[in-house]
């Protein structure tokens, strides 16, 4: 059984704020420690479920978070940017399962250090139609691999989304939030326990997931009309206002594309993710 871990670290095990996650930051050396035992949990859960092999991305800003000397031993690791497929590099349909560590809520709920990809240069985004952040791309993307996604770890508002999204994976709420930089943190160790044991228990009974049958639609809105307006050099890209972009097409090709968006975009603006 392969398993791939993508790693963020918002919705790690007792991390609240900017300083906790962002290089640089008064408790960022401890955080990336956090974000390591966090993903160790993940894979304890899923080598006791049988998982013969194993691949951790490291998914989170520069995504190279995880010192590979704090990895459990048995995990391989992806490690630096750029990636072409962001928080889903070496993401493929050899792959069983996917797990999402330390994931948060999407842009404008009042979640732990809550956003959408760019910190607020983002404001929506939407797959469908739908209201979507990370959590909902990755889990769409995935399964456009045949890829499930089978458990995933946050905060509440984070599990909140999953559930809402697909009420069939099993969510591991870490900490409850108060606040955007405010949570009431779980016990670190009964953290990690559940996080092991979701692990395990999710694995044992893995969907088959049928193929998408058609393209899908990708919506951002930007802070920036100037991010919109250049955006639209891009062959496919429309706009359906001064500051909203969309694309149509096949994931993962459509999370290729907003991996270049994204690119842009952080071209024209140098704006800190938590202000």
């Amino acid at each position: 059984m392969r398993i791939y871990i993508s790693a963020d670290m918002e919705g790690v095990t007792g991390l609240v704020d900017a300083d906790d996650v962002q290089p640089g930051g008064r408790d960022y050396e401890r955080g990336r420690r956090m974000m390591a035992e966090d993903v160790n949990a993940a894979v304890r859960g899923a080598l006791s479920a049988g998982a013969t092999d194993i691949t951790v991305n490291d998914a989170h800003g520069p995504m190279r978070n995880i010192l590979p000397e704090t990895l459990h031993p048995a995990a391989r690791l992806i490690r630096g940017r750029p990636k072409q497929m962001g928080m889903l590099e070496g993401l493929g349909p050899e792959y069983d399962a996917m797990i999402c560590v330390g994931y948060h809520a999407r842009a404008g709920a009042l979640g732990v250090l809550s956003h959408s990809f760019m910190g607020h240069e983002i404001e929506d985004m939407w797959l469908d139609d739908r209201p979507v952040g990370e959590i909902g791309l990755a889990h769409a993307t995935a399964a456009s691999l045949g890829v499930p996604v089978t458990t995933l770890t946050g905060d509440d508002h984070a599990c909140t989304e999953m559930t809402d999204w697909d009420p069939a994976v099993t969510t591991v709420p870490v900490k409850h939030a108060h606040d955007r930089f405010t949570a009431a943190l779980r016990p670190v160790e009964e953290a990690r326990k559940a996080i092991e044991q979701a692990v395990t228990t999710s694995l044992s009974s893995i969907p088959t997931l049928p193929k998408p049958s058609a393209p899908s639609t990708l919506t951002v809105r930007w802070q920036s009309a100037s991010v919109a307006s250049t955006l639209l050099g891009i062959p496919g890209v429309t706009r359906t206002d001064s500051r909203t972009v969309r694309a149509e097409g096949a994931l993962p090709d459509l999370y290729r594309l907003f991996g270049v968006w994204m690119r842009v975009a952080t071209a024209l603006t140098n704006q800190a993710p938590y202000c």
